[in-house]
């Protein structure tokens, strides 16, 4: 069961946010607010999931309040304007649903909140096999398996995929990681990481991988050394 909440300052909105969150059987509606600062006291106090969200209110933007939030919880952006989407997306927002919506657009939004909370959920129990990404303004499901190697270009990554186009995304080399398996994915570079079981061969300090041929970094020859002798 998701524990959610919703923000807006208009009571008409609030309402047909409560009617939805009835229909769906994963979501509990515990409050809603038409004051952001009671609600920023009430999260900071009761932690919950989720938070529903209207950006453009009167006393703070809905983009303040997610910063002056302190513990990390999952938003999903309602409002009607539309010119605030990069800015929400920026903050990793969920989804953003332009009012008005319907309710089958809603739901696509709760079911990547329920995707997502379910993954992380795992996170501390056996990995599901897959990850989700956020690129071109949308959570991306990842197969594990599809992963050849993540090349880091700057503040972005380029993610290498068997029979697909790579996917570009903007996030850290160590924050990928930190979603990986450590058993198959490997750091052997400043800017790469790759899937042990996809190395074709290695030659001296260069592996073969996919169509790359990937440089092992002085700092990362060792462990290297070490899992391919395991």
């Amino acid at each position: 069961m998701i524990k959610a909440i919703a923000i807006d300052d208009e009571l008409p909105a609030l309402q047909i946010l409560e009617v939805f969150c009835k229909r769906v059987d994963f979501i509990q509606l515990e409050k809603t607010f038409n004051k952001p600062t009671d609600a920023i006291k009430y999260i900071n106090k009761f932690p919950v999931d989720l938070i529903f969200l209207d950006i453009n209110m009167p006393s703070i933007t809905g983009i303040e309040l997610v910063k002056n939030i302190k513990q990390e919880t999952k938003v999903i952006f309602a409002t009607a304007y539309s010119d605030y989407a990069v800015e929400g997306f920026n903050l990793e927002a969920i989804d953003f649903l332009l009012k008005p919506f319907t309710f089958e657009r809603f739901m696509q939004a709760v079911n990547k909140a329920q995707q997502l909370l379910n993954f992380q959920n795992n996170q501390n129990g056996q990995s599901p096999g897959f990850i989700y990404i956020r690129a071109d303004y949308k959570l991306i499901r990842i197969n594990l398996s599809d992963i050849i190697l993540i090349e880091g270009l700057d503040d972005y990554l380029k993610i290498h995929l068997q029979n697909q186009k790579p996917i570009v995304a903007r996030m850290t080399i160590k924050n990928m990681i930190e979603k990986l398996p450590a058993s198959n994915f490997i750091r052997v570079h400043r800017s790469y990481v790759v899937a042990f079981d996809k190395i074709k061969s290695t030659k001296g300090r260069i592996i073969s991988i996919g169509d790359e041929e990937i440089p092992i970094g002085n700092s990362y020859e060792e462990n290297f050394s070490r899992m391919l002798a395991r």
